[in-house]
């Protein structure tokens, strides 16, 4: 944990939030990380939210445990029959977001509820702007989240920056047309797999845009090593360990048995790491080559991924897109100088924001180093006669901050207003696809 993040994390409350939720007789309060009992109950109230069942005694140590960076709040209602379960709930911590060419420290959001008794009374939004509030004070360019009702964001200047795909494959017609790596692949145990995840998540992750760093607690979820794990008996883990001897891959997976065809049973790949195309490609073809697997899933790839070109029949995967990772700008000028940039060009951005956080207009300037120079205000002077000017809201300039959302596409959508969407498009481009491969 940066010392940002813990002075986020023990921040006292925003105080519009506290007044705001006092004035419907509620009260809102951060959970004391120390107190097993009000940690508990909050847990309940966020697994209540998100239609799970109630947790057992191993669930909530486990929580207890590996819980404690994230900045938990939670409304009270005094009058209810459970006072100590909150009516409404949110969390966040502090994390690294992976842009073109760096990474920028982000507000990562999670666990947002509000009971269906407690709708309509303004609860999330006075949890979300003060905590937005919140990070920008404290100096986070950024805030991120993955959605459940996507819908509700947009109104707090959240947009979808990073798609997700999800992939099925006829592994049976799929064939294989891509390279067959020299190297070896091994079985691991759940064990060794978690040990080797974390270098390897960050030798990619610093790569791909849209990613954050790990939160806590989540590779051992992953791995089945935390003693609430569930089936974890079912993880079966890989790794592929290039001619030089180093582990350059690793992939976890789940095998569902077909009981009424042993030969057409199916994969699930929970995890793929990758951190060289060697690995990527000797992965994807052990996966696809199981004996008695017909069909191989996948969820939280990209939605470019290299594996399309490797198959000999492409129509052997049916590929679902959605929306998955959300940003929203807290900061534009630390943004937008955090990423690299593959055009020099100079753009006067006029941004509106429904929150006034970071409302204004920006000069930006980006130079054939790829820096680029921002500065907030009114910029008057001859060099920007020919700079292009911009209308656009946070909300469209967070989906264009990692290079994955065309601003030419929002332009014609009626969401950017500029006398030359291309070459807006040309700046905000990114070279590689923005993904974020788990959820949070």
């Amino acid at each position: 944990m940066t010392e940002l993040d813990q002075t986020f994390h023990d921040a006292p409350i925003d105080a519009a939030s506290l007044d705001g939720v006092a004035a419907q007789g509620l009260g809102l309060r951060r959970i004391d990380d120390a107190s097993r009992p009000e940690v508990d109950r909050w847990l309940d109230a966020v697994v209540r939210g998100f239609l799970g069942s109630e947790r057992n005694e191993t669930q909530w140590q486990a929580f207890f445990d590996l819980g404690a960076y994230r900045r938990k709040l939670g409304v009270y209602d005094a009058g209810a029959p459970l006072p100590e379960v909150p009516v409404a709930t949110f969390a966040s911590w502090g994390a690294r977001l992976t842009v073109p060419g760096g990474e920028v420290a982000t507000c990562a959001i999670s666990s947002v509820t509000v009971a269906p008794t407690h709708r309509r009374r303004g609860l999330l939004r006075h949890m979300m702007s003060g905590e937005l509030r919140t990070a920008a004070a404290l100096g986070f360019p950024v805030a991120s989240l993955t959605v459940s009702e996507s819908s509700i964001y947009g109104r707090y200047g959240f947009a979808p920056a990073a798609a997700a795909a999800e992939w099925e494959i006829d592994a049976r017609r799929a064939g294989w047309v891509g390279p067959e790596p020299e190297g070896r692949i091994d079985f691991v145990s759940r064990d060794q797999a978690r040990e080797l995840a974390p270098v390897l998540h960050e030798r990619t992750r610093t790569a791909s845009p849209g990613e954050i760093d790990m939160p806590g607690g989540h590779w051992d979820r992953f791995f089945g090593t935390r003693h609430d794990a569930e089936k974890a008996e079912e993880l079966r883990a890989v790794q592929f360990r290039s001619p030089d001897g180093s582990v350059d891959g690793l992939a976890l997976y789940r095998v569902t048995e077909n009981h009424d065809d042993f030969a057409a049973s199916r994969v699930d790949v929970q995890l793929l790491l990758s951190a060289t195309d060697a690995a990527y490609a000797a992965l994807w073809r052990f996966l696809l080559s199981m004996d008695l697997i017909g069909t191989v899933r996948a969820g939280e790839l990209s939605t470019d991924e290299p594996l399309w070109w490797m198959l000999a029949d492409q129509r052997a995967a049916k590929i679902t897109v959605r929306d998955h990772q959300y940003v929203r700008i807290l900061d534009p000028v630390a943004a937008l100088t955090a990423r690299r940039w593959d055009v020099s060009d100079a753009v006067v951005l006029e941004v509106s924001d429904p929150l006034g956080i970071a409302a204004g207009p920006y000069v930006l300037r980006t130079g054939p180093d790829g820096a680029a120079e921002v500065e907030r205000g009114d910029v008057d002077d001859a060099d920007l006669s020919a700079a292009l000017r911009v209308a656009l809201g946070v909300a469209e300039l967070s989906a264009i901050l990692l290079g994955g959302v065309s601003a030419a596409t929002l332009a014609a959508a009626g969401r950017i207003r500029t006398d030359d969407p291309g070459r807006l498009a040309r700046l905000f481009a990114g070279t590689v696809t923005p993904r974020l491969s788990f959820w949070y």
